[in-house]
């Protein structure tokens, strides 16, 4: 008996209306009793808006599959995989796991700008070859430089200062594969009294925003030292380490430079201090200024690692992790600077 008094069309209820849905137009259908703008759309609004999808097309583009002579299904615009890569980044997702997202989440799809009830999802295979694509022709690199190049023209980065530094990403350490054996560019190293196998990410960092503008994936066993030359950009005047960066100044690599370094006194050293005296309360004082500087150095990988979650490879060998390493950190600057990119962009 309730079901015959239904009316004919709910109310509301219109074919017509039935458009595109958009992250800025909430992806609701009607029958919810509540809604809630949540974090994870708040996040993707934020990041559609300062991304900038233009000058990364046109970066891509030209190595992009084109549609053959003979026809046959086109290829899927670039915008839509470079979309889909940056929901991998940012939600560690796998190649098949994005796939299935896309299917799941209508806001994953939304963001990509899938329809559907209409559109073709990527499949994994497609997924993997526009990864591949980056890697190939070193775009993930040349992404980082775009978008620090964007950053640059609009005064969000300086190039005064550098700060060096290094965290170690953990790898699968399990045998349980084809070749039975772990990954063979990995190694192990120890900090403290605790080992760890895996890599280690080196980052440069401009000293006055903390946005990185290099970065150097390498084993987790080469010392941070070894590595502060490859990741100057040239322009800086002042560079700051932590003691790991000891003895930097007088390695040959590093003869010739027009750098100052600052690097950190050990700690066994600085507690042996004499703090009564004036030049230790001065040496004590310069120490802390030093440290203030450098905790900017770790804001991007408080990003990278509890933002987006990236805390372990997903791939084997040094190549595939330093290309997705550039790419986290791209996105990294921008969203360490998203409030002054939407303030510009109203």
């Amino acid at each position: 008996e309730g079901l015959q008094n239904l009316p004919a069309r709910l109310p509301g209820w219109d074919n017509s209306d039935m458009k595109q849905m958009s992250l800025e137009a909430p992806m609701y259908t009607g029958f919810e009793l509540r809604a809630k703008r949540t974090r994870k759309r708040a996040f993707l609004e934020q990041m559609d808006r300062v991304v900038p999808w233009a000058e990364l097309v046109a970066l891509i583009e030209p190595y992009a599959p084109k549609a053959g002579p003979k026809g046959g299904r086109p290829p899927f615009a670039v915008e839509k995989l470079l979309r889909i890569h940056f929901l991998q980044q940012w939600f560690g997702l796998s190649d098949p796991a994005v796939e299935e997202a896309l299917y799941d989440t209508p806001l994953l799809a939304s963001f990509v700008g899938l329809d559907l009830g209409v559109d073709v999802v990527p499949d994994e295979s497609t997924i993997l070859r526009f990864r591949h694509l980056l890697e190939q022709h070193g775009l993930s690199q040349r992404i980082l430089e775009t978008v620090n190049r964007i950053l640059t023209e609009r005064g969000l980065m300086l190039k005064s200062g550098t700060i060096v530094d290094a965290t170690l990403i953990a790898a699968p350490s399990s045998t349980k594969n084809a070749r039975r054996e772990r990954d063979p560019e990995m190694h192990q190293t120890k900090k403290g009294n605790q080992w760890y196998f895996g890599m280690k990410a080196h980052v440069g960092v401009d000293a006055e925003t903390g946005l990185v503008h290099t970065v150097v994936a390498t084993a987790a066993n080469v010392s941070d030292v070894t590595q502060a030359h490859r990741l100057l950009h040239g322009q800086e005047t002042d560079v700051f380490a932590d003691a790991g960066y000891q003895g930097v100044d007088k390695r040959a690599e590093n003869q010739g430079k027009q750098v100052a370094w600052h690097v950190a006194m050990r700690p066994g050293k600085r507690r042996a201090l004499d703090k009564r005296t004036f030049l230790g309360q001065v040496m004590d004082a310069l120490e802390r200024t030093k440290a203030r500087i450098r905790a900017k150095g770790e804001h991007p990988f408080r990003v990278l690692k509890c933002q987006f979650g990236y805390r372990k490879t997903p791939y084997r060998g040094l190549a595939k992790n330093g290309a997705q390493l550039n790419v986290l950190f791209a996105l990294v600057n921008l969203w360490l600077v998203r409030k002054a990119l939407l303030g510009a962009t109203g």
